[in-house]
């Protein structure tokens, strides 16, 4: 979610009255950081997970699902019993936006060994046994995107007006044309609610999602920019390839994705930032939600690919190359400035810029972007780190250790064979928008590079040759589907699979490992290819075939509960799902759950 710290929260005006020493000390912090750590290398490639849960509780008599408001007491008896009694506790445990969410990493960062893949899921089920023990009867941890049936002050305060989220229904045979929503006691909603839309008006519709992300420490600086770059071009594939959220609100809607939804429920631009009304009040004219697509690339090779017009704090930029920063790093600085905070503590407005970070922090980490680059905490030992941030959560542990592992390995490839998927931005971003529509993984044409290997690095079966040319030409991407991004077309595509293979079979692998390896990927190649489901894909059949469902794209309470008790024997390994998961899924009985309605 970002920062999240503990003390007196000021209101948005005293936030507001303290913006630009914010924005100031920030600045000096990250300068601090920077001279201090820019030269610094690392050996070891470490990198962990995080996942995001939900709290539910079953009326098993009534037929209903709710999310459960006590994420505060379990995380704080997770924390008891785990890291503040041992350091060396192979889980640790923050807080998340919603007061049902928690969010469980790894105990320790994984390292640079290839047999530290078979240990991401193992993990992942002791993370889901550990909270899953501190429940009530009845009650549920779940890794579900979007809560279908659910329903913060600042963003408002700050925006002036209530955020607009409109999401495209989903028209099925018997959905109202046009769907139109009433809302008599509201006049704000009434205007901004579109026909054919469901409507939303919180932030918590958006950051009261859930999802799955994975940070990297890279060797060095120009590593983590390149590996940032890298893995900017293939956020939507994987988005598409993870799609798990396609309801809202209790209504079945047309896209598959939450990253839209959250865009639009953390944007706090004005109207005036829109450009809906003259510059007066406000500095810029700013192009999009802080939660959303990266805005520039970072590396040199990424320069020329930079076609997204940025909009920077130019005195910030000006310090900043003052200092000895770069373009390219120095206007990616600049322009995450130019937003306000959102939160100030009491107790956090005075700060050490030399020993603490907090105000940059506070600026960095609300800009919820695809990619986040990382500079490390001072005084510590911590080295530049990014972090991939679009998949959407999936339900079985095994489904999210196969997006982590595949994430993983694409970042070892990409450094081993020096691989360059880099586009124009703008394409990045247009290939976002595709991602996030329904069934995307099976209908979306995406803008990708034909020639992925840089200086004639030869990959697999002769793929690549050598570029004389500096600038990329329309000649050199092209639209293809996702089933050939990742698995290879014959004279097109070699594929990411195909690579991630090649590259397995010139390591070093323990048979268990290997074997752990292939069923993740198989899973991966399955999806892009439709041999299997996306979670979102599966959810809409799930509803479609409900017996209560009246084919107009209304979800019941009693249908929710039917979703979310499947989705939870799935997650606990007590039924099968061979269209998700194949029908060779390993079932090895989860114990520890409390929700059978048998029972």
């Amino acid at each position: 979610m970002g920062l999240l710290s503990q003390g007196s929260p000021l209101s948005w005006e005293e936030t507001k009255r303290h913006a630009d020493h914010v924005r100031r000390h920030g600045i000096l912090q990250f300068l601090h950081i920077y001279h201090a750590v820019k030269d610094r290398h690392k050996d070891v490639l470490k990198w962990g997970d995080e996942v995001e849960y939900m709290l539910v509780s079953f009326d098993h008599e009534n037929k209903r699902v709710q999310l459960v408001l006590s994420g505060e007491e379990v995380l704080e008896t997770l924390q008891e019993k785990g890291e503040r009694t041992n350091p060396n506790h192979p889980t640790l445990w923050r807080p998340e936006y919603g007061s049902y969410m928690i969010e469980g990493t790894p105990g320790q960062p994984y390292g640079g060994t290839m047999s530290e893949f078979n240990t991401v899921e193992d993990n992942m089920r002791k993370r889901r046994k550990e909270a899953t023990s501190l429940l009530g009867e009845n009650q549920a941890l779940c890794t579900i995107t979007s809560f279908p049936s659910t329903l913060t002050r600042n963003i408002r305060h700050r925006r002036g007006e209530k955020v607009v989220i409109n999401v495209p229904i989903f028209k099925d045979k018997n959905t109202p044309s046009p769907f139109m929503e009433t809302f008599p006691e509201d006049e704000e909603a009434a205007r901004a609610s579109k026909p054919d839309h469901i409507y939303m008006d919180a932030m918590g519709f958006g950051m009261g999602n859930c999802c799955l992300q994975v940070t990297f420490q890279a060797c060095s600086i120009s590593e983590a920019r390149y590996l940032y770059d890298q893995l900017a071009t293939i956020c939507p594939i994987v988005m598409a390839l993870s799609a798990a959220s396609p309801f809202y609100r209790g209504y079945v809607s047309d896209i598959d994705c939450r990253w839209g939804v959250i865009s639009a429920s953390v944007d706090d631009r004005t109207r005036e930032e829109r450009g809906l009304e003259p510059l007066k009040n406000n500095s810029y004219r700013i192009s999009k939600s802080r939660y959303d697509s990266i805005d520039s690339y970072l590396s040199e090779c990424g320069e020329k690919y930079n076609d997204i017009d940025l909009t920077i704090d130019k005195e910030i930029y000006e310090q900043l190359l003052q200092e000895g920063i770069d373009h390219l790093l120095a206007q990616h600085v600049a322009h995450l400035f130019i937003r306000d905070p959102l939160t100030l503590f009491e107790e956090k407005i005075h700060l050490d810029d030399a020993n603490e970070s907090d105000h940059f922090e506070n600026i960095q980490s609300t800009n919820w972007q695809t990619m986040r680059f990382k500079p490390p905490p001072p005084n510590s030992d911590i080295g530049w780190r990014v972090e991939f941030r679009p998949m959407e959560v999936q339900l079985t542990d095994f489904e999210n250790s196969a997006y982590v592992v595949f994430v993983v390995l694409l970042t070892r490839v990409i450094l081993s064979y020096k691989l360059d998927f880099l586009i124009p931005l703008s394409k990045v971003d247009e290939n976002m928008k595709v991602a996030q529509k329904r069934d995307a993984v099976l209908r979306g044409m995406f803008y990708f590079r034909k020639d992925i290997c840089k200086g004639g690095n030869t990959v697999v079966d002769g793929y690549g040759k050598v570029q004389n040319t500096s600038e990329l030409t329309t000649e050199d991407y092209t639209l293809m589907s996702i089933d050939t991004i990742i698995n290879g077309k014959e004279g097109v595509f070699p594929g990411l699979i195909p690579i991630l293979n090649s590259y397995l079979e010139n390591m070093e692998v323990d048979v268990d490992t290997r074997c752990s390896i292939l069923n993740y990927l198989k899973l991966i190649k399955k999806r892009a290819s439709g041999e299997l489901m996306t979670v979102a894909r599966w959810m809409r059949e799930f509803i479609s075939n409900h017996p209560d469902y009246k084919q107009d794209s209304v979800i019941t309470d009693e249908m929710n509960y039917s979703l979310i008790l499947k989705c939870n024997q799935i997650a606990d390994e007590l039924c099968e799902c061979p269209e998700l998961l194949g029908p060779a899924f390993r079932k090895v009985k989860y114990s520890g759950s409390k929700t059978d309605p048998s029972n």
